[in-house]
């Protein structure tokens, strides 16, 4: 390989997995493939966006690593239609619409269940609209709160009347949302000696996720939903050494309170519970995985990035300024 990333078609381990220009011949002309390079025996591999080009390693001319390509961004509908299957993955006791806003209270277990999530229009101005929600919340007895896809014109017209990120929720006040493919996830090694149950959460499962037994709010948040879920434990020769939450909403697999016991953390324990989770998902006609997770749980981002997970969006909660 020279200085400018050119490799011959009979050495090109070093590129293999990068993004490329693959130039080949195609009868009398020349043409280029771009995209991921991987090898098929005598065949070169390109993943590009149309799909796979397979290149016979004799008609490449040229192989040239260039940069990753820009994630594109998500389209408002399809967010849209991601947060409202999230928003059916995580019931709330109340959940009101108010034209396309969903305003929700679940006794105060987590902003997720206590906030309006706006994604379309409300059907009135944004600001009566808040007004709408500042009532709901008083009815409730729970903060008001919004939560918005970050940089939508829904985000921009809150922000617009003096509503600013909740910088006092603990848990984070934006969060990404990630999706991954399932069969790829379905894929990641298990160690040995673990064992995944699914089926209704037990008391060591609660004890591990909060600490204790739940709430009335947290039981009907965790358990309530109408589409099947299940708790996720993984258990070893101690007992349960981690635990998550899985429900099929649609063709998506929402997964969350994903944890592993402190004390035996970076073993491989959090990739065997994504993978069970997938396998359960597919074999219930689920192709996509969806997560949200806190942009500053770092540990949390690196093991989805590990096991193929990609940011589909973020979403951010607003609060009104100063007392509320």
């Amino acid at each position: 390989m020279t200085e400018r990333g050119r490799c011959d078609a009979a050495n090109v381990t070093g590129l293999l997995g990068r993004r490329v220009v693959v130039r080949h011949r195609v009868g009398d002309k020349q043409t280029d493939a771009v995209g991921e390079l991987s090898a098929d025996g005598a065949d070169l591999v390109v993943q590009t966006r149309r799909g796979p080009v397979r290149v016979a390693r004799s008609a490449v001319t040229a192989v040239r690593a260039i940069p990753p390509a820009p994630p594109r961004r998500a389209s408002l509908s399809a967010i849209t239609r991601l947060e409202g299957l999230c928003a059916d993955a995580w019931p709330a006791f109340v959940d009101e619409r108010l034209g396309a806003w969903r305003l929700r209270a679940a006794g105060g277990f987590t902003a997720r269940g206590n906030s309006a999530l706006a994604t379309g229009d409300p059907g009135m101005p944004t600001a009566a609209a808040l007004a709408a929600v500042r009532a709901f919340a008083e009815r409730h007895g729970i903060p008001p709160r919004v939560q918005a896809p970050v940089g939508s014109p829904w985000d921009r017209a809150v922000a617009a009347q003096g509503w600013v990120l909740d910088v006092g929720h603990a848990a984070g006040a934006l969060v990404s949302v990630q999706v991954a493919d399932l069969a790829r996830l379905a894929a990641c090694p298990v160690s040995e000696g673990l064992a995944v149950e699914v089926g209704a959460p037990t008391d060591a499962w609660w004890r591990l996720v909060l600490g204790g037994p739940p709430t009335r709010a947290q039981r009907h948040v965790l358990t309530g939903s109408g589409a099947e879920n299940v708790a996720l434990a993984l258990v070893s020769a101690h007992g349960v050494v981690g635990a998550g939450r899985v429900v099929v909403v649609e063709d998506h697999l929402h997964l969350s309170v994903l944890t592993v016991d402190p004390a035996i953390r970076r073993r491989g324990h959090g990739t065997a519970l994504l993978a069970a989770a997938a396998r359960w998902g597919r074999e219930r006609g689920a192709h996509w995985g969806v997560l949200q997770v806190a942009v500053h749980n770092t540990a949390a981002l690196a093991l989805y990035a590990r096991t193929g997970w990609t940011e589909h969006h973020r979403y951010r909660y607003l609060v009104p300024p100063g007392p509320t």
